[in-house]
């Protein structure tokens, strides 16, 4: 199976204090996840994506299923939209 950072160099963009950073960041929140308010946070969210390491751009996240869900919508709103043409009108044809 294919890990999610896989291709990636978004690990290589991390600040070289990252561990101290999302530790603190993680005791910071009391490992509150900022999407859904449940304790039992696991990760550090970007909330802004990029990347900004910027203590106040940063927050505690579940894994699964918040990050992951966060992750897939800003993708998406990155994709460009596809529409099809307007179909003609059947008695038009």
């Amino acid at each position: 199976m294919a890990q999610s950072w896989q291709g990636s160099t978004r690990r290589e963009r991390l600040p070289g204090n990252w561990s101290s950073l999302r530790r603190h960041v993680l005791e910071r929140d009391q490992g509150i996840c900022h999407v859904c308010g449940l304790p039992g946070s696991d990760e550090v969210d970007h909330i802004v994506a990029g990347d900004n390491h910027d203590e106040s751009n940063l927050a505690a996240i579940h894994s699964v299923p918040c990050h992951r869900r966060k992750t897939v919508l800003e993708r998406e709103a990155k994709r460009p939209k596809r529409r099809r043409p307007p179909e003609g009108h059947p008695g038009l044809l």
